[in-house]
């Protein structure tokens, strides 16, 4: 019987690398929302047209690097058609330095995008901010969410209780709010919290949106040690009250192992924007050292036998 969840890898390679001739995607792409509807596979990804530097006291001019989104397509999950151009970039103040790491929820029949705005006045002027499509491709802006330094964030893809619920991180913790209108975030409050010695001791941040199973909503999420190491861990919410953990596994489920998660913009990183359920399969899209994507997967009825 299994005893802990452990992501098994689709391939040892990553499935998106940057593509050099396209400036908005020749550094890295990586930390990719994730859809799956109509037997296709959906990748709303983050790109960098720059090298990061992080080590100044403040964002220079000199060094931007700017982020894009940009849209993969798939029969398989694995093999992807892209677009040659961005589906999402900065265009406003907020957004000078680009618009990041995107979370996508499809609530009735629209797809709600959270993603953060970087201004890059200084290096805590990211936002929480919503788009919304009904196809993928052609966005509204809504503005920020939540006007604080803040990110890590996606929506239930559905009411509970007659409210919208809201995932952030306040650093180190995760937390929820909720809303009645999606406009207004109120009550909020932290459901986990960092770890001392061990693998999540300095942050932790969900992964994608939480997936609905019949045993409760699965949350991937990432944790992040002393050595700024990252890898992703499992934890399942109650369905009637997310703010409740029903089960957190004490191990990591994937930890950065191969060559091009080790090695990178950013090294030693796994990290996740987005998962999809097809049949008892989860396979979740991640980024590799903030410059590849890699996907791996995990089946939803190992995670049933533990919560026995």
């Amino acid at each position: 019987m299994i005893k802990i969840i452990k992501l098994k890898r689709l391939k040892d390679d990553p499935i998106l690398k940057p593509i050099e001739e396209n400036e908005w995607e020749s550094k890295a792409v990586f930390n990719t929302a994730a859809v799956y509807k109509d037997d296709l596979y959906y990748l709303l990804y983050r790109s960098s047209d720059n090298d990061f530097e992080l080590n100044s006291n403040k964002p220079e001019a000199s060094e931007k690097f700017t982020s894009y989104i940009g849209y993969a397509v798939s029969k398989d999950g694995i093999n992807f058609n892209r677009l040659i151009n961005p589906v999402f970039e900065g265009e406003t103040p907020q957004e000078d330095w680009g618009v990041e790491d995107p979370r996508i929820t499809k609530l009735n029949d629209k797809y709600y995008m959270l993603y953060t705005a970087f201004g890059g006045r200084d290096w805590d002027d990211f936002r929480i901010s919503m788009a919304s499509s009904k196809n993928l491709i052609d966005w509204k802006r809504h503005g920020v969410v939540l006007d604080e330094p803040n990110k890590d964030a996606a929506l239930f893809p559905k009411k509970i209780n007659d409210k919208y619920f809201l995932l952030h991180r306040r650093v180190p913790d995760i937390w929820l709010g909720e809303s009645a209108d999606l406009d207004s975030w109120n009550n909020h409050q932290v459901i986990m919290k960092t770890r001392e010695n061990s693998w999540e001791e300095k942050k932790i941040g969900i992964a994608g949106p939480p997936i609905e199973t019949k045993k409760g909503w699965i949350l991937i999420y990432h944790g992040v040690d002393n050595d700024h190491v990252y890898r992703l861990g499992i934890a399942v919410l109650d369905l009637n009250n997310p703010e409740k953990v029903i089960y957190r596994q004490q191990e990591p489920i994937l930890e950065p192992e191969m060559e091009w998660e080790t090695a990178g913009l950013v090294p030693n990183v796994v990290f996740s924007c987005g998962a999809v359920e097809k049949e008892n399969e989860i396979i979740v899209y991640y980024g590799g050292a903030d410059t590849v994507i890699g996907a791996a997967s995990f089946n939803k009825q190992d995670l049933f036998n533990l919560l026995k």
